[in-house]
């Protein structure tokens, strides 16, 4: 097995349809400029509400990548 080296970002996802969606929307969005994603752990959940109901969540992750080497 070889050894590696990871790197750890912070990221916040927001979506007005549910948690699962924030968090689908930052991992996609990181994947596009960084390679070799390897999992992600949630930090923080929270939301906004209208009228008595959720309006929007926020997702904060962080997010693990191998470094190249």
């Amino acid at each position: 097995m070889k050894d590696h080296v990871y790197k750890l970002i912070e990221l916040t996802g927001t979506s007005s349809a549910s948690i699962e969606d924030a968090v689908v929307k930052a991992i996609r969005r990181a994947n596009k400029t960084i390679q070799h994603l390897c999992w992600f752990q949630v930090i923080d959940t929270r939301g906004s509400l209208r009228k008595g109901k959720i309006h929007h969540w926020q997702v904060t992750i962080k997010v693990g990548f191998a470094v190249d080497n």
